[in-house]
């Protein structure tokens, strides 16, 4: 049966432990979140975790929910070969178990995972320059960025090695032609990240809408400084501030993410 026939959730927080059903939790409300900001593409494009006390394993959506519909029960439990390591009613997407898989295997701090195809992340990805540094928020996700170059729907195993190699130490990404990546130790991290990428993006395409030559950058001098800031405010984890207050964001929405 599949998702879109039977929406039926069971708790599986009996089946877990303690620190697998905090992640799940987070990892919803980052699900939840991104559709609360207009990031989510229907039921593609997918935010995954690692399982605390697992490191062979993570968290990830299950193929028909959309991101609004995503509880901490929903969610599929695999291993890095793509297997269901944990009974459920649900199936996963290919193609972001490649994209995911690729980079909680490389393990480091990639605890969280997320991938998205929103309309202004994919146009700048679009643009042979990429992003452009028009902004501080611009300035701030340059100093941490990397680029993919876009080898088709992330079918192929093969493609995780380039990925991988592609992403470095960075932890934001543009696919190009595709859309956004980040990661972080947390999901907290993961998502801060992806906020300033996706408004950095945004700006960019309204700066831009009156035409390249319309634009004002800043000196190299300006780039070069917002880029040492911005290491200095990354080093001790960037959504430990924000994120208490994005969960009572989404918790006034709505919050049965938590089940």
């Amino acid at each position: 049966m599949s998702v879109a026939e039977d929406m039926t959730i069971t708790s599986v927080r009996g089946q877990v432990s303690d620190a697998e059903w905090q992640a799940r939790v987070d990892l919803a409300a980052t699900y939840r979140l991104v559709a609360h900001y207009g990031w989510s593409d229907l039921i593609y494009t997918h935010i995954s975790a690692r399982v605390p006390d697992a490191e062979n394993q993570f968290l990830i959506n299950p193929y028909g929910m959309t991101f609004d519909e995503i509880t901490a029960s929903s969610l599929v439990k695999v291993d890095l070969e793509g297997n269901i390591v944990m009974d459920t009613p649900y199936m996963i997407n290919p193609a972001g178990f490649t994209i995911h898989s690729a980079v909680h295997a490389e393990g480091k701090d990639a605890h969280a995972v997320i991938h998205t195809h929103s309309d202004d992340g994919v146009a700048v990805s679009a643009q042979k320059e990429g992003l452009l540094p028009l902004s501080q928020t611009a300035m701030v996700v340059m100093a941490d960025l990397a680029y993919h170059d876009y080898e088709g729907i992330a079918l192929n195993h093969d493609e995780r090695e380039r990925l991988i190699a592609d992403l470095g130490d960075k932890h934001s990404m543009i696919l190009r032609n595709h859309g956004l990546l980040t990661c972080g130790d947390t999901c907290a991290d993961a998502f801060l990240r992806l906020f300033f990428l996706e408004r950095a993006c945004t700006m960019q395409i309204k700066a831009l809408a009156g035409g390249r030559d319309c634009v004002q950058p800043p000196s190299q001098e300006a780039i070069d400084t917002v880029a040492g800031q911005a290491r200095f405010q990354d080093a001790n984890g960037i959504g430990n501030l924000a994120w208490p207050a994005l969960l009572r964001t989404i918790d006034r929405v709505d919050p049965s993410y938590r089940d």
